[in-house]
């Protein structure tokens, strides 16, 4: 690829704080004052804080170590098992299978919260007029609208990454750039406007479906995956590696991106804490505005009503960006179909964008029958079961270098690594025992995973002649 298409420091680390910062700044205030009192959403943050600055160190290791092994930290399964072998391509394709189906439900969980803010403008969005009844079925004006405005935001994106994926990067650096110093405001604003009553009491109880008190153990445990979605995003550097500058600089981007996001996340969701009670935050659409009405008014929403757009539309280019990427790079190890190596005359995996926006197409009609906070709640649930098995398996390959000694010459380097990556291998483990818990949502997500398997075999195929070749 020319050295001038490639990606440089400050893109990449605009990829990684823009696609952490999406949708999840904007909604998962309302979502953790759900399950979990201020007391069990702050210990949350500080856990997953801690474990994913865990995985990013592992992502940053092994890009280094392994700079031949691009495309996200799927990839990494197939390194797991003999090379060439049924249990190395098996793994490698349901690990890229399984990330991608993440990919593209995590794009619609953003594209879905542009919708909510949109309501800051165009209120229709949220017009209860029924339209028609088929069946049972009836659809509401504020929905179909909903519907419409998605799918033209998935669309346009499309348009333009069609254009080039370094001009899309650059896109992308323009809108983070406009959130960082927006949310930052907003931190100082919501300094002089936070409350203490609000967040009293600090220990509260949560109720189960079946009415039980849940602990302040089991509210970190529910907690654990809604903020774990905010870090989704953090391995953008390293889907990116092969069109990096320098391999340096995806280590770099990585960690940067997320001590700018940590700071972003902890700030905004304790001070939208202080901000609002607990009943009007639980029962919020879009928190963050309503927030910043009680202290600037109608004004003040609609400021950041526009900056959550134009946030979000960057977090939608990088994400559909990233989501097309993933199968290309796994197609180019042999671990994906064929037909999604197919490029443009800009380097663009065409078929892979292609195919990718319509599958999320699909997830947009969960906006027909749901409210915008609902689908949300579903959409990142399975989105963020989807991202803790290739964070695993990145973190089980570290584990692997470090016992064999692979590229280590240095025996110190070699310990710091092993313990990092123990760290992550039992923090994401940890987190998909917490997710797995409800029956529901394990079993969508085991069969959204296990449905790959249809398309085992062409993916067998092609690894065999290539290998051959």
């Amino acid at each position: 690829m020319n050295s001038s298409r490639k990606l440089g420091f400050w893109i990449l680390t605009a990829l990684v704080v823009g696609n952490m910062v999406g949708s999840g700044i904007f909604m998962l205030p309302r979502s953790l004052a759900e399950v979990a009192s201020p007391a069990g959403v702050m210990s949350a943050w500080l856990v997953t804080g801690f474990g994913v600055l865990m995985i990013a160190l592992v992502f940053g290791n092994l890009a280094i170590r392994k700079p031949k092994l691009t495309g996200g930290p799927q990839i990494y399964a197939k390194e797991l098992f003999k090379p060439g072998s049924n249990a190395s391509i098996l793994s490698g394709f349901m690990a890229s299978w399984g990330y991608w189906i993440g990919n593209f439900a995590g794009n619609i969980a953003i594209i879905t919260t542009f919708a909510s803010y949109l309501t800051t403008f165009f209120p229709v969005l949220t017009s209860q007029a029924e339209l028609f009844t088929i069946s049972g079925f009836t659809l509401k004006a504020g929905n179909a609208l909903t519907f419409i405005v998605c799918s033209l935001l998935l669309w346009s994106t499309h348009y333009i990454i069609l254009k080039g994926i370094e001009g899309a990067g650059k896109i992308n650096f323009a809108a983070t750039a406009a959130k960082v110093i927006g949310f930052f405001l907003f931190i100082l604003i919501g300094l002089f406007a936070f409350q203490k009553a609000n967040i009293i009491p600090f220990v509260a109880p949560r109720m189960d479906e079946a009415g039980q008190t849940i602990s302040l153990y089991g509210q970190i445990n529910n907690a654990a995956v809604t903020t774990l979605w905010a870090f989704i995003g953090i391995e953008s550097a390293v889907v990116f590696a092969s069109r990096a500058k320098k391999q340096i600089d995806v280590k770099r981007a990585t960690i940067l991106g997320l001590l700018i996001a940590l700071a972003i996340y902890i700030g905004i969701s304790t001070l939208v804490m202080g901000m609002l009670n607990q009943e009007t935050l639980i029962a919020s659409e879009k928190p963050l505005i309503d927030a910043i009405t009680t202290v600037l008014g109608p004004i003040g929403g609609k400021i950041l009503a526009l900056i959550g757009m134009i946030s979000l539309f960057g977090s939608t280019i990088g994400w559909v960006m990233l989501s097309a990427e993933v199968p290309y790079q796994a197609a180019k190890q042999g671990l994906f179909l064929p037909s999604f190596l197919k490029v443009n005359k800009r380097g663009t995996p065409a078929f892979s964008l292609l195919l990718t926006n319509i599958l999320g197409q699909l997830f947009i009609f969960s906006t027909i029958s749901n409210t915008i906070s609902a689908a949300f709640d579903f959409i990142i649930y399975i989105a963020t079961l989807a991202y803790l098995v290739p964070y695993f398996i990145a973190s089980a390959f570290q584990l692997k270098l470090t016992a064999t000694g692979e590229t280590y010459t240095n025996s110190s380097s070699r310990i710091s690594d092993g313990i990092i990556a123990v760290l992550a291998t039992v923090y994401s483990i940890w987190v998909i025992i917490a997710g797995t818990a409800d029956i529901k949502t394990f079993t969508f997500g085991v069969i959204l995973l296990s449905s790959g398997i249809f398309f085992y075999n062409r993916v067998k195929r092609a690894a065999i002649e290539n290998q051959s070749l």
